[in-house]
């Protein structure tokens, strides 16, 4: 078993995934206010109140602390000369090995939120996926890009 890859999501990137969770975690509660409304209308029982209230608090518990990091605490890349290696998973560890000969080519993505970080996702695509590494600090991304189109290049040309 090869040894415990180097690199690491950054840290903003834990902030970033966070503040996805309290974006869900709003547009749940708006939902469960909704179902609150409901029960007035209807009628219907109050301890519905109580499991709607519980599960809007269990919901934002998962989505905005206990998700984000396990993710950023598992998260983990390497580029290697011949190889992309990345490990993602929350329960379930996965880890990809991509050879750089099946390497198409590599994209830099970032939206409003992660621009206001600073941050940016790379997408490496083969024939057949799209593999993501994602929360990296822009300027890192953009050397990381040029690195794995590079080293795809090279590993083209050897074979």
């Amino acid at each position: 078993m090869r040894d415990e890859l180097k690199n690491k999501i950054p840290r903003k990137g834990l902030t970033v995934w966070r503040l996805y969770g309290l974006i869900g975690s709003v547009v749940f509660l708006m939902i469960a206010i909704a179902a609150s409304v409901f029960t007035f209308i209807f009628e219907w029982p109050h301890y519905i109140h109580y499991i709607v209230i519980a599960g809007v608090i269990v919901e934002a518990l998962a989505f905005i602390w206990i998700i984000p990091n396990i993710r950023w605490e598992h998260w983990r890349y390497d580029v290697r000369e011949h190889e992309i290696e990345i490990q993602s998973g929350l329960f379930i560890i996965k880890k990809t090995l991509i050879p750089m000969v099946r390497v198409q080519h590599v994209d830099t993505a970032q939206g409003p939120i992660l621009k206001k970080y600073n941050l940016a996702n790379i997408s490496i695509s083969t024939a057949a996926t799209t593999h993501i590494i994602p929360m990296l600090i822009s300027e890192e991304a953009d050397l990381l890009r040029m690195r794995i189109s590079e080293l795809a290049r090279v590993a083209e040309d050897d074979v």
